[in-house]
């Protein structure tokens, strides 16, 4: 047997460890109630867990979460403070997928890996779409330390099952739309981790690695099309949603709702370090539903891109899919179910000026930790 064969059978090996290994993750959690001994948990919850039963539940799992970093590091924004964030074990386990080996990129192309990343997000969303899925959301809330007072509704036991509460609603009032009477403000659209960047060059120079990474790929687009023209140089605000997140999202411009357009695809995790994966695509490969708005104040198009992702359920849209309905910063436009995930919204040239912070940290480069509402630019005079 050649060396080459040796190598490329223990790739193969890894691929099926970490098959049936996400099998038998997302397994677990549906008879687990403690989250943070399933899907949820990180290296250094199993650490402290000597007699976890994921350890039994998932063939392999230690060495499946020795290969990459535990997580990333995040900016808050009104300290300044560097947190780091620890990986979730699926992602962990989907990050071992695709990037063991030197010869990932030849085992990401076949169909297999492709369609384990599917099954899997299927069977989670479906899951947590069930009653029996209740008894997960109290150890969520505690792991995640979510404020209940916030909530619309803070009685758990008022949730029919995991989902419902996932895309939670808040209290009015609870995302309050930073200056909110001038009409040039552009304002996060969502409870996420935010990257920012003046143009798609900058984005591809500091952030987004993947191949395929432009306008036409993104939004689906023949590169003939107008609209390519117009987003030409386009800003981007680029919001990643981790699972404790509210996870409904909200317009960052008032305008008028357009088009919905819906783009088939994969369910690769939409973590920074497969974003920033050389080569390799996310935005342009996952499955993702856009919205077009025409922005009030210059007339020109904005598009959302919203972008689903390992073990999300569904990208819904609510007053967003009101087509010709005029629509107010901060105003809900829909949500994910189950997962984290990300929004782009894609904004031409002439629609904003882009906070000078966000810019910075986006630069060094590092997501900054923002909330629904928050200013992140405004439209030039």
């Amino acid at each position: 047997m050649t060396a080459n064969t040796t190598d490329v059978n223990i790739l193969v090996q890894e691929e099926h460890l970490a098959a049936n290994g996400l099998h038998s993750l997302v397994t677990h959690s549906f008879h687990e109630h403690d989250v943070s001994d399933g899907i949820h948990a990180t290296v250094h919850m199993l650490s402290s867990k000597v007699d976890s039963g994921l350890k039994k539940a998932v063939p392999g799992l230690e060495r499946l979460t020795v290969d990459h970093h535990a997580g990333n590091y995040v900016v808050v924004r009104e300290t300044g403070e560097r947190i780091f964030e620890a990986m979730p074990m699926y992602v962990r386990i989907g990050m071992h997928m695709l990037f063991h080996g030197k010869e990932q990129m030849k085992l990401l192309e076949t169909r297999r890996m492709e369609n384990i990343l599917r099954e899997q997000s299927i069977r989670q969303g479906k899951h947590y779409d069930s009653h029996e899925s209740v008894k997960n959301i109290p150890s969520f809330v505690a792991a995640y330390k979510i404020q209940l007072g916030e909530l619309l509704e803070p009685d758990l036991s008022k949730y029919p099952n995991f989902n419902e509460f996932f895309y939670r609603k808040l209290k009015p009032g609870a995302r309050p739309v930073h200056d909110d009477e001038d009409p040039l403000v552009i304002c996060s659209p969502a409870d996420c981790r935010l990257a920012v960047y003046p143009t798609m060059d900058l984005a591809k120079k500091f952030w987004v690695k993947g191949r395929h990474f432009d306008i036409p790929n993104l939004l689906g687009l023949n590169p003939a099309d107008e609209l390519v023209q117009q987003f030409s140089n386009a800003s981007l605000a680029i919001a990643r949603l981790a699972p404790a997140d509210y996870h409904r999202f909200h317009s960052p411009i008032d305008g008028t709702l357009g088009e919905i357009v819906n783009i088939p695809g994969q369910y690769y995790t939409v973590n920074p370090l497969a974003v920033n994966e050389v080569g390799f695509d996310v935005f342009t490969a996952n499955t993702r539903s856009i919205l077009y708005i025409k922005h009030k104040a210059t007339g020109l198009p904005v598009a959302f891109v919203a972008i689903g992702a390992l073990l999300v359920g569904s990208i819904k849209w609510t007053k967003g899919a009101e087509k010709g309905s005029e629509i107010k910063r901060g105003d809900e436009v829909g949500y994910f179910a189950y997962g984290g995930s990300t929004i782009v919204v894609v904004m031409p040239p002439g629609v904003v000026q882009l906070d000078q912070d966000l810019v910075v940290n986006s630069q060094l480069p590092m997501e900054t930790i923002v909330k629904v509402g928050s200013h992140i630019g405004k439209t030039p005079q």
